[in-house]
Parts: structure tokens; C-alpha cells; sequence
């Protein structure tokens, strides 16, 4: 008894061929890209002859060798491969390199990830303060919390929001002392390491960071500080601490009260009136309370050097911000305000010097020295001035203050002022 058989379908180690691989490879792109719907034409420019030929058998329509691009409808190959091969362009294309991918459902997935992970973050109670919600819109916007998901690292959008949360100075606990960064990664996330520099964590945050900073200037955007010194003003400005033994602040004849080494040493300094830096460390552990009732603050070190050098012992006691001030000179200056003393502060006649002491006016109650309208307008007159840049501050302690700048549209170093502030101080 005889039976009919099927004949055995070709290899599809054919398929594997120099003829076939861009026209496989193209249509797998243009199903992955539409979910896989043998719909429409794919295309080869400046086809081999092997491709050409290909072509010709697959729609049984002769194209000429002249032709430098060659189309095909999927529907064509598709039958094409189930004619030959006993298998359709979808299975075909899955036994040669795997299952398709179904890119539109990836994307779909992908955006309501991207919801769900934006959703967590604006229900935190940060979300009432403006630069909160432009960071999420940033980041989001960016390509960032793409990358997050694609990454698996989706977790990390809700790490940072812990941090940022745990942040004194987004608390309002800005007179509390600044959070070691291990300390505050392990109360956020459980491990001390999360935020080392340069890690994907550390960058969330300080993005969020610079973005207050600059709702903060009345800038829409700002950027992360590149240099160490920037980032880690970043940090202590929202009350962490990098390192609490980089955090410096230069000083000339405090003094101290209490009976530890560190009050020893700054008494033995303001004796010899010798410049002294300490550091957060020693503030921390030695509970530094300065003597002197009356405290002159400058944000140039070439100030506390004349006064030094001119002065000696001689001269009022002076703290150097050296720019913005550090943590270590918060904490010097918290524990001297709370102390009666009283603070006499400046800084450059720029905008920001201008937002520096105006932070001071509103954190320590500090008095304005020598910052008016006539201080700027005299200084000036000496020459040599430099042209603002930045958004503009204001200068609640003398509103024509910040007119006169604007006005002007030049800045002048408080070195300027060094004669009059040498007579201050002597």
C-alpha cells in the first residue's frame, strides 16, 4: 500500500545568505516598530545582485539591474516564506534571531512606568514648593527618567525624593547641624555609600538642588557645579555636608569661650592676631562659642589679610565667607547670633553678593556694613568696575541699592572699600 508524501520545505539556513540579510533585517525593524503588522513595503537601496534577484523571485516581478532601489510588500514576502519555507515572515524571522519585539506595547509599558514613578514623586509634600515640580518636569522632559526606567533603575527617582525630604534646609531646620552625606544616605536608603560622588543617586538630587538654587536667583533652569568646591555648596546649602573637615571658615580675632583645645587655640590665634581657619569638624565637636560681641563679616580673604597684617591683635573680630558661605561658617555665625553678637556683614556690590547678604539679614539677623546706595556709589567713582552678569537681587535693607546697580550695570569687589574697612575694623 502506497502513500503520498509531502516534499520536504528548503533549509532556512539559505536565509542566513549575503542576498537575504538587509531584506530580513529591514523588515524585522518596520514589524517591530508597528507590533508586527504585515502591512506595507520595505525598501533596499542600491541593491547587490543577489538581492536583486531575490526580489525578482519573492514578487515575480523583473526589475532591471539599473534599479537603485527596490521595494517589497510585507504581504508579498510573507507568503513568499510560507510558500517555500512552510513558515510565515513572523515565524521565519523569529527561528533565525529570536522572538520580535513589540516596540509600540514597550513604549506604552514604558509611559505608564514614567506616570506611576512621577505619580509617587508628586505626592511627596515637596511638591508645594515651585522648584519641586519643575525638577520632576525636567527630568522627565530630558530623557532622564527614560534612561531611569530602560536602566531598571526606576527606584532611584524615589530614593532621591527621600533624600531631598530628609534635607534640613528643605525642612526649615537650616539652624540644625549640616548631615554628614553617609548619614543622611543611610536614613534614606539604608546604605551610607548611595551617595558617592558621581553616582546616579547624587546626581537626582543635586539636579534638584541647582534647581532650587536658581528658582531661588529667579533663574527657570540651573545647572549642576561641575567643580568639587560648587557641589559641595550645593549640599551644605540645603544642610548636608560633604566632608565636615573640607567645610572651612577663615577667621581673625573671635576668641572663644569654653575650656577644649579648639577654644584654646582661636584664644592663643586672637591674641598674636593671627588669621585661623577651622573647620566643621572642630565646630561640631567642640561646640565653638565666640567671644566677641561684635563681629564684622567680609566675603574676601584680601580683607581679613589687611586687616591682619595692618591690624594685628588691634583689629575687630572678623569672619571671612570667602563667597557664598560655607556650612562651617553658618554654624560659627548660628552660634554667635544666638550668643548676643551681634553681626556686621557685606560682600561684593554684585547680585551675588547682594543675595549673600541678604540671606544673612533673614538667617542671623545681620546688619548690613557699609552695603547702601552712597557705599556703592562712592566705590564707583574709584574706576575700575566690572560689568554685571546674572539675574538681579534685590535689597530689602536699601531697595535703591539694587537701582543703583541696575542702573549702573557694574559691579565693584568690596576690596574697593579697603581703607574704609580698615577704619571700621581698627
Amino acid at each position: 500500500m502506497s502513500t503520498d508524501s509531502q516534499p520536504t520545505p528548503p533549509s532556512h539556513t539559505e536565509l542566513r545568505e549575503e542576498g537575504w540579510r538587509r531584506l530580513l533585517a529591514a523588515a524585522r525593524r518596520r514589524l517591530e516598530r508597528t507590533g508586527g503588522t504585515l502591512y506595507g513595503d520595505i525598501g533596499l537601496t542600491s541593491p547587490t545582485e543577489a538581492e536583486r534577484r531575490i526580489v525578482i523571485g519573492v514578487t515575480g516581478r523583473y526589475r532591471p539591474e539599473t534599479a537603485r532601489r527596490l521595494t517589497i510588500p510585507l504581504a508579498d514576502l510573507d507568503a513568499y516564506l510560507h510558500t517555500r519555507y512552510g513558515t510565515g515572515l513572523l515565524q521565519t524571522l523569529g527561528r533565525l534571531h529570536g522572538p520580535l519585539r513589540d516596540r509600540p506595547a514597550e513604549r506604552a509599558d514604558e509611559a505608564a512606568a514614567g506616570a506611576r514613578a512621577l505619580a509617587a514623586a508628586q505626592a511627596s509634600p515637596l511638591a508645594e514648593q515651585g522648584w519641586y515640580p519643575a525638577w520632576l518636569e525636567r527630568i522627565a522632559a530630558d530623557g532622564t527618567l527614560t534612561r531611569l526606567l530602560r536602566r531598571g533603575d526606576a527606584a532611584l527617582l524615589q530614593a532621591a525624593v527621600r533624600v531631598l525630604e530628609k534635607l534640613p534646609g528643605i525642612r526649615g531646620d537650616a539652624g540644625r547641624s549640616p548631615l554628614p552625606l553617609p548619614v543622611l544616605a543611610e536614613w534614606a536608603t539604608g546604605d551610607t555609600k548611595a551617595l558617592l560622588p558621581g553616582g546616579p543617586l547624587e546626581q537626582l538630587v543635586l539636579r534638584a538642588l541647582a534647581q532650587r538654587t536658581a528658582a531661588g536667583d529667579g533663574q527657570p533652569v540651573g545647572a549642576v557645579p561641575r567643580d568639587r568646591a560648587g557641589r559641595r555648596a550645593l549640599w551644605e546649602s540645603a544642610g548636608a555636608v560633604a566632608d565636615d573637615l573640607a567645610s572651612q571658615v577663615l577667621v581673625l580675632n573671635i576668641g572663644a569661650r569654653g575650656d577644649d583645645v579648639v577654644c584654646d587655640w582661636l584664644r592663643d590665634a586672637a591674641g598674636f592676631g593671627i588669621p585661623f581657619r577651622l573647620t566643621l569638624h572642630q565646630l561640631t565637636t567642640a561646640a565653638v562659642v565666640p567671644a566677641a560681641r561684635e563681629i564684622h563679616v567680609c566675603e574676601n580673604p584680601a580683607v581679613l589679610r589687611a586687616a591682619a597684617a595692618e591690624l594685628e591683635d588691634r583689629a575687630a573680630a572678623l569672619v571671612c565667607t570667602e563667597g557664598i558661605p560655607s556650612a562651617a561658617c553658618h554654624k560659627l555665625l548660628d552660634a554667635a547670633a544666638r550668643s548676643g553678637a551681634r553681626l556686621h556683614w557685606r560682600a561684593d556690590f554684585d547680585w551675588t553678593g547682594l543675595r549673600i547678604t541678604a540671606a544673612a539679614v533673614a538667617r542671623h539677623g545681620a546688619r548690613p556694613w557699609r552695603m547702601s546706595t552712597a557705599d556703592y556709589r562712592s566705590a564707583l567713582a574709584g574706576g575700575e568696575s566690572t560689568p554685571l552678569t546674572g539675574p538681579p537681587a534685590p535689597t530689602p535693607w536699601d531697595p535703591d541699592l539694587a537701582s543703583a546697580l541696575r542702573a549702573s550695570g557694574q559691579a565693584v569687589m568690596e576690596e574697593r572699600l579697603l581703607t574704609a574697612l580698615l577704619s571700621d575694623l581698627g
